[in-house]
C-alpha cells in the first residue's frame, strides 16, 4: 500500500486524513478509521518490472508506457516475444506466435501529430503544459475534421502556437513554423524535384520575405509558390495543383503569392540560376 493525494477524494469522516491506496484490491483507504472511499482505482501509470536477462545482460525492466487518454485505444497493446525453446516452433521450424501490434489509422495519425508538436517544442523549449495543450486541440481538430486533406505540419505548429498562447508564452507562427522542418527540401522531395530547384525556391523565397513582397502570408503558401516560380523556369515544371496537395494550401492561394512574385520575378532568382523558361515567357498566373 501506499499514501496518495487526496485531492480528488476524501473521507466523509476523516476529510484531512490521507487516503491509502491498496494496489491488489484497486481500493482507496483513510488512514484514520478504515473507511473505503473510492473503490476500483486503476493505476495508469507505467508498470516496473526487473526481467533482466542474465545471458545476454539486457535488462527488459520496463513494461508498457502510461496510458495516452488522448488516442482512440488508449495506446494499450500487447506484443508477444519471441520463443527460444522447441515449444515456441512447430514441425516445419516456423514459429507458433507471432508479434501483432495493431493500431487504427486515426490513432497513427494522432500519434505522428503529437511526435511532431513534442519535437517542434523540444526545438523552442517549450514546457509541458504548452505541449499537452497544443495535443488536446490538436486531437479535438482531428476529431472534428474540420481540416481534412490539410498539412498535418501546419496544423500542429499552429495548435503549438495557439497553445502558448493560451499559456501566456509569446509564440508567432512563423516562429514555430520555422522550426518544423526544412519546408523546402520536405516539399521538393515530394515532388520529385532537384536539388538546384530547391536550392533556388529557397533564395527565391527568401529574397521574397526580405522585400517585403510576401509580408503577411504564410510560409507554407510562400514555400509553395516560391517552387512553382522556379519549377516553371526550369524544365522540371509542376503545376499549381501538384504543388499546393503537396504544401497542404489551396490552388488559388498559389496562385495568389504567385502573382506577387511574378510582378517582382526579375529581382528574386539567384544570379547563377540557369533559366530554362526565360521570365517573359513565365505563365502570368
Amino acid at each position: 500500500m501506499s499514501r496518495v493525494d487526496s485531492s480528488q477524494a476524501q473521507c466523509s469522516n476523516h476529510p484531512e486524513a490521507p487516503l491509502v491506496e491498496d494496489y491488489k484490491a484497486g481500493d482507496q483507504i483513510c488512514s484514520e478509521c478504515g473507511l473505503v472511499v473510492g473503490d476500483r482505482v486503476i493505476d495508469i501509470g507505467s508498470e516496473w518490472r526487473t526481467l533482466s536477462n542474465e545471458a545476454t545482460g539486457a535488462d527488459r525492466c520496463r513494461v508498457g508506457g502510461a496510458e495516452n487518454l488522448l488516442l482512440n485505444g488508449s495506446d494499450l497493446t500487447t506484443i508477444i516475444g519471441g520463443g527460444r525453446g522447441t515449444a515456441a516452433f512447430d514441425e516445419l521450424g516456423n514459429a507458433k506466435y507471432t508479434s501483432r501490434k495493431t493500431v487504427s489509422s486515426g490513432d497513427r495519425a494522432l500519434m505522428n501529430a503529437f511526435d511532431e508538436i513534442s519535437q517542434i517544442a523540444d526545438r523552442l523549449h517549450l514546457p509541458k503544459t504548452i505541449v499537452d495543450r497544443a495535443n488536446s486541440l490538436f486531437k479535438t481538430i482531428h476529431d472534428g475534421k474540420k481540416l481534412r486533406g490539410r498539412s498535418t505540419d501546419a496544423i500542429a505548429s499552429a495548435c503549438l502556437c495557439i497553445a502558448s498562447r493560451q499559456e501566456g508564452v509569446a509564440q508567432t507562427f512563423k516562429e514555430v513554423y520555422y522550426y518544423n522542418g526544412d519546408l523546402m527540401s520536405r516539399f521538393c522531395s515530394h515532388l520529385g524535384l532537384s536539388n538546384t530547384v530547391r536550392n533556388a525556391a529557397t533564395a527565391v523565397a527568401k529574397t521574397a520575405e526580405d522585400l517585403g513582397i510576401v509580408t503577411g502570408r504564410s510560409p507554407l503558401s510562400v514555400a509553395a509558390a516560391a517552387i512553382y516560380i522556379v519549377s516553371q523556369a526550369s524544365q522540371f515544371k509542376r503545376s499549381q495543383k501538384e504543388i499546393g496537395d503537396v504544401a497542404g494550401v489551396g490552388e488559388e492561394t498559389v496562385r495568389q503569392v504567385y502573382r506577387l512574385m511574378y510582378s517582382r520575378a526579375e529581382e528574386l532568382f539567384p544570379t547563377d540560376f540557369v533559366f530554362f523558361t526565360p521570365i517573359d515567357k513565365l505563365p502570368v498566373s
